[in-house]
């Protein structure tokens, strides 16, 4: 019996050291970057520490038996998080989406409007080397020529659509309120607020594409919870400020359009193939129309941001660099680098509710994106990556995504 006894304790004893060893080894040590926490805060010379894609320490001592990994001189920060894309509706072309968005530093990306249902089982799925999936399954709106937009004509059938991707369990509900330059019929008023009234019994949260500055003003006194534009039709007046401040919950995407001005995207040459690197050159150039349709948004958005709305970032299409393009322009309308970093980190993270990112913070995923510059110093500096880290996994950053 004591034979029995002791083979079991020294069975117990020798697993338990097998796990702790484990445990121990899965340890890591980031040591001597300049942290951006994602909540304006920032920790200089500081010590992040890993395990099981957690971080368990921010600052202080590194526990011993750790592996250590040196990052002085480096910048780090959270992954990027964006709020405002158009993923691929067939299976391996998303998977290489979300796989490049990982490559260029982008943590998550909610696709509004256009999506597959049969895809949606890839969902908010912790996959290595690949960023995160969220979807508003298949917009709303009226006789849009696009086979994965709800088309409706009445308030019956918009209650439908949004009871249709409720039974998909979608994250946003997206609603088309414009007319594109005349060419389909607008989503009324009494559509859209039925829709938002259905998505909210449901507990769901409606996010708009508006162009007009009178039906913003609409679409929030109809309860609307997120613009994924801005006003794009004029500056903004008064009541349009106030309307926008009268919700301290609604979130709005400012969604820049190019700026219309040549650029420099040597960046992009060694993460591109070379035929769509040379069709971006070739587009490349001098537009005043686009600058002047950027300047009405960079005016907005630079006077909602001193406002206190809250914004995030969101790119439109399908560009996994986008989101390094889109915080440039948010900074050039007039944001800090600090504050666009912030509406890409923390608040993305909060309006897609993912209680786990977002921030380096104790408790959060280790989803890391370091930098060879400081992008507080000039925001193009997020493109200068050192090197990507999923729930503390390294992204295999050696070859470009095809």
């Amino acid at each position: 019996m004591r034979c029995k006894q002791l083979t079991s304790f020294l069975l117990a004893t020798t697993v338990g050291m097998l796990m702790a060893g484990a445990a121990s080894a899965q340890v890591t040590v980031f040591e001597g970057a300049r942290v951006i926490v994602g909540d304006g805060r920032v920790l200089d010379n500081t010590t992040i520490v890993v395990s099981g894609g957690k971080i368990t320490q921010v600052g202080g001592a590194a526990p011993a038996g750790a592996t250590r990994v040196s990052l002085s001189g480096k910048t780090v920060m959270p992954l990027i998080i964006d709020t405002h894309t158009h993923l691929s509706t067939n299976r391996d072309a998303l998977v290489r989406d979300l796989r490049q968005r990982a490559y260029f530093g982008v943590g998550a990306a909610l696709s509004l409007g256009t999506d597959n249902y049969e895809l949606l089982d890839l969902r908010n799925k912790d996959t290595p080397g690949m960023a995160r999936f969220f979807s508003a399954g298949k917009g709303i709106a009226r006789f849009e020529d696009r086979p994965a937009v709800l088309q409706i004509n009445s308030v019956e059938e918009a209650r439908k659509a949004v009871q249709t991707n409720v039974q998909h369990k979608v994250d946003f509900i997206k609603v088309w309120v414009d007319d594109r330059d005349g060419k389909f019929d607008k989503v009324l008023p009494s559509q859209y607020e039925a829709v938002i009234d259905e998505a909210h019994k449901a507990g769901i949260r409606v996010t708009a594409h508006i162009f007009n500055e009178s039906d913003g003003k609409r679409l929030i006194r109809a309860k609307l919870d997120a613009f994924a534009h801005s006003v794009r039709d004029k500056d903004i007046d008064d009541e349009m400020l106030t309307l926008y401040k009268s919700n301290p919950n609604l979130v709005v995407n400012p969604n820049l359009p190019d700026r219309g001005v040549k650029k420099d995207i040597s960046w992009l040459k060694a993460s591109l193939p070379a035929a769509d690197y040379a069709k971006l050159e070739e587009a490349n150039t001098d537009r005043q129309q686009a600058q002047r349709a950027y300047g009405i948004q960079a005016r907005n958005t630079a006077k909602i941001s001193a406002a206190g709305v809250k914004l995030v970032l969101g790119t439109d299409g399908n560009r996994a660099w986008g989101p390094h393009e889109e915080a440039e322009d948010m900074v050039v309308a007039g944001m800090t680098p600090m504050q666009v970093i912030i509406a890409a980190t923390k608040n993305a993270a909060e309006f897609l509710k993912m209680t786990d990112t977002g921030t380096l913070e104790v408790g959060k995923n280790a989803d890391i994106l370091v930098l060879d510059a400081n992008p507080l110093d000039d925001i193009k500096n997020t493109r200068k990556i050192s090197a990507v880290y999923l729930r503390g996994v390294a992204v295999d950053r050696s070859q470009p995504i095809p």
